[in-house]
């Protein structure tokens, strides 16, 4: 059950990896927004239009990043799932399905 639980912890990390990416797109999406606002309004100064939009690069970096570590966690979660399926393909027997449909329906009656 050891593996079990190290892969739990897996996709724990996996999901939050995820979670932090929804963060910093949303994140990136209002400052890309901020910055065209600045860049519309005549008193602002060109230096600030600037400062945000390396703000922006550097969250699109962070974003970038976390992409491409899901894209190689990806792999092996999904392999680890591939695999588990195919196990339990090769154990399961119709019979046994069977005999526990039966005995739901008869605790059902």
């Amino acid at each position: 059950m050891g593996y079990r639980k190290v892969v739990n912890n897996y996709y724990c990390d996996v999901n939050n990896l995820c979670e932090i990416l929804t963060r910093l797109v949303n994140s990136y999406r209002l400052l890309i927004g901020g910055a065209a606002d600045l860049n519309s309004i005549a008193l602002a100064r060109r230096k600030q239009v600037k400062d945000a939009l390396e703000r922006v690069d550097e969250v699109g970096n962070m974003i970038d990043e976390i992409v491409c570590v899901l894209e190689q966690t990806n792999c092996t979660y999904l392999n680890y799932c591939r695999l588990k399926s195919k196990i339990i393909r090769c154990k399961l027997q119709a019979q046994n399905i069977q005999q526990e449909i039966q005995e739901d329906l008869e605790c059902k009656d």
